[in-house]
């Protein structure tokens, strides 16, 4: 028997069950939203926070990561591959483990403050605009970098042997052959990365300085848990959802472009590399974007090493209920992505990106509310959204390598009249290991350090292991807070190198 109806059957119930995860939490969020009474002051300062602080993260994040590209593009050098590595690293850390990294470099106490003091250089304040612009512009420069760089290494070789053909000097060749290059890519860096800090919850809510400071996200935390105004958070959801469709349909289409003309992959030494004013500059960009990417890592780890072993229980239980919580995301997310892993699967997951967690989370807390207490849901809805929010970097991971298993093995499979388990346990999985288990560790790393849906919801009882270092931060128990950041962060890794590594163990090429 063909496998054929199963897989449509299984498709078609993962479809329907990431379909009603938004249409159903949407719709009970527009019904709340009708007894709303209008948008205030505040509102209308978080929607103009919001916008502004996107908008320069996303224009800071891109600006810098052009010379840091080009000087990666152009230099060879000992521990490169690591560094460049490292510039994926930031995806998967937890947010309030950088936060915490960030605070220990920049913070009123912090290396740059206590640095500066003796030349009697005014206090820094991280709090505000320009701490939640500093935060993202931490995690998005590398995203950024990644972009920009690989437009510069598609770019065909052909062009630059022409350039040199043609003598032409630095600017000519920045002018005809890069500057070309950049107008297509970056645009698109900038829509993703506007996107991403669109629906920044946990940075706002550490480093935001007040109500001059809020996010829609943070104002729609503030009106649940504090107000618990549902309508006004319903409404304001309703604004954040908009806001992120429209930039995320933008973002598609400006992604869409090509970047580089096709050449022969021919590999041409670049002569504009040799002067000493470019060694300098390259070497001054990469230097300063190792700096600020690994010192704040480095102080967590060094702030964290003598409290790790001094955590009390609660710390340990918070600990237990990440781990279980990011395990249950990890195969929630797997269970949909697997019959989902098509063209049209991976459009329907796109609802990942658009929908905000927050929005998602005030759906599901009014749906479960005339049934059961939501406080006592918290892990399982936690562990709900946070499959969700994945579900579009999985489909994108696993679509791929899934369609081409299906086009090279799918004529056998009918010959040999393979059975729906058959072709599942023999052919498709162990050909799928190796991004299954790249996926399952990406998704297991994210829910580990996720601070956000659980903010809603947990109470002391439920809290995770980031909503415990937010909470020993806010009580001014830094020393803890240090050691809980640094045991997430080995957790958040553990969990993506295990998955990711057992992904590879004996799996297909």
């Amino acid at each position: 028997m063909a496998p054929r109806p199963l897989s449509i059957t299984l498709a078609a119930l993962a479809a329907l069950t990431v379909a009603g995860l938004v249409i159903g939490p949407v719709t009970a969020v527009i019904l709340r939203a009708e007894a709303f009474s209008g948008f205030r002051p505040a509102d209308w300062q978080a929607l103009r926070f919001t916008l502004v602080q996107a908008t320069l993260s996303a224009a800071l994040s891109v600006l810098f990561a052009i010379p840091l590209a080009r000087a990666l593009a152009r230099r060879r050098f000992v521990g490169r591959g690591v560094l460049v590595a490292l510039l994926g690293a930031p995806f998967i850390l937890p947010v309030i483990v950088a936060v915490l990294g960030l605070l220990a470099v920049f913070g009123q106490s912090g290396l740059l403050n206590r640095g500066l003091a003796p030349f009697g250089v005014p206090e820094l304040q991280i709090y505000g605009l320009h701490g939640v612009v500093l935060a993202h512009v931490f995690f998005n420069l590398p995203l950024a970098t990644r972009l920009i760089l690989q437009g510069w290494l598609a770019m065909p070789a052909e062009q630059f042997r022409l350039a040199a053909t043609l003598g032409m000097g630095r600017r000519a060749m920045w002018r005809a052959v890069e500057l070309p290059m950049l107008r297509k890519i970056v645009p698109g860096a900038f829509a993703v990365i506007f996107v991403i800090c669109l629906s920044s919850f946990a940075v706002a809510l550490t480093l935001g300085g007040g109500p001059r400071a809020t996010t829609l996200e943070l104002a729609i935390y503030q009106s649940m848990r504090f107000d618990f105004d549902l309508a006004r958070a319903a409404v304001l959801g309703l604004v954040q959802l908009a806001l992120a469709l429209c930039a995320g349909l933008i973002a598609l289409r400006v992604t869409s472009l090509p970047v580089a003309a096709k050449g022969l992959d021919r590999i041409v030494p670049r002569w504009d590399r040799v002067d000493t004013l470019s060694r300098i500059l390259d070497a001054v960009w990469i230097g300063l974007a190792a700096l600020f990417l690994l010192t704040p890592l480095a102080m967590v780890v060094l702030n964290g090493v003598a409290e790790i072993t001094t955590l009390g229980a609660s710390v340990w239980q918070a600990a237990g209920h990440s781990i279980m919580v990011a395990l249950g995301s990890t195969l929630l997310c797997l269970l949909w992505a697997l019959p989902l892993a098509t063209r049209w699967g991976e459009w329907l997951g796109l609802a990942g990106i658009a929908l905000s967690p927050l929005v998602l989370g005030i759906g599901l807390f009014l749906i479960v509310r005339p049934f059961a207490n939501p406080f006592e849901l918290a892990l399982y809805v936690t562990a709900t959204v946070n499959a969700f929010v994945s579900l579009p970097f999985v489909l994108r991971i696993l679509r791929p390598e899934a369609e081409a298993i299906r086009a090279d093995y799918t004529r056998l499979r009918d010959a040999l009249g393979l059975s729906a388990w058959a072709w599942g346990r023999w052919v498709f999985l162990p050909r799928l290991k190796r991004p299954l288990g790249f996926a399952a560790g990406l998704t297991a790393a994210l829910s580990m350090g996720d601070l956000g849906v659980i903010a809603l919801f947990a109470d002391p009882d439920r809290a995770t292991l980031p909503l415990k270092v937010y909470q020993l931060m806010g009580a001014y128990r830094m020393e803890q807070a240090a050691g809980a950041a640094l045991l997430l962060l080995l957790l958040s890794l553990g969990l993506f190198w295990l998955f990711d590594r057992g992904g590879r163990v004996g799996s297909s090429p």
